[in-house]
């Protein structure tokens, strides 16, 4: 049985949640932009639409091309996506798969500006650098079909840091639980710890498809949105 991974952020957010019960319900409804969200679980304090982040941060945040635990992926504005959009990286697992937790990307139940907790996002470039991923899409209960060019990764300081886990002890935190759907329960399509490649044995077929396309990465395939 696949079972996600855990982190110590993942403990500490339940027992907040926990804590926040009686006034969870209308903080699940809440409409998240993905900016307005990356900005409370980071701590960065940029404004402004996801696009622009990269450019704000220079001079302000280290930025780079290597996810870590607590950074924040900014994508680049495509033809579909003219704002751009940011999610925050809540587990690397492997030189080429990540966990996110975002706002506002798939539809939840038919509506929008929901919360996506740990899940999956691959790395598709040919250099390995993050430059083009794929996003877990929860209608199709599996990756999207498209490809998604970014700029990089926006590292917090210590300040953002502060932010973030005094932010998470009030309510925006029983909304990223109570928020949960089904899609975070494919995030443990690889299993962290092990080597890059390697996808569990006895994965479904959404998990195979995801292991098909780690494959291709590495071996420098084209991929194409739709």
């Amino acid at each position: 049985m696949l079972k996600r991974p855990r982190t110590l952020w993942g403990s500490l957010a339940v027992a907040a949640v926990l804590s926040l019960a009686p006034s969870a319900g209308a903080i699940a409804e809440t409409y998240w932009q993905c900016a307005q969200f990356a900005r409370v679980m980071s701590g960065i304090q940029i404004f402004g639409d996801a696009y622009t982040w990269w450019k704000q941060a220079v001079g302000r945040y280290q930025e780079g091309f290597q996810p870590k635990a607590g950074a924040v992926l900014c994508f680049k504005p495509t033809q579909r996506m003219r704002l751009g959009h940011v999610a925050v990286v809540t587990q690397v697992l492997t030189d080429r798969v990540i966990q996110i937790t975002h706002a506002n990307w798939s539809p939840i139940d038919g509506s929008r500006g929901k919360i996506e907790k740990d899940v999956t996002l691959i790395d598709v470039s040919p250099a390995g650098d993050w430059s083009m991923v794929k996003v877990w899409y929860d209608p199709n209960r599996d990756m999207g079909g498209s490809t998604y060019p970014t700029y990089g990764f926006i590292y917090p300081d210590a300040q953002a840091r502060v932010l973030a886990s005094t932010g998470f002890t009030k309510a925006e935190n029983a909304a990223i639980n109570m928020a949960q759907s089904a899609a975070s329960q494919m995030a443990a399509a690889v299993r962290p710890g092990a080597g890059p490649m390697n996808i569990l044995s006895q994965a479904a077929d959404s998990t195979d498809r995801i292991g098909a396309l780690i494959a291709a990465a590495t071996r420098g395939d084209s991929t194409s949105g739709k």
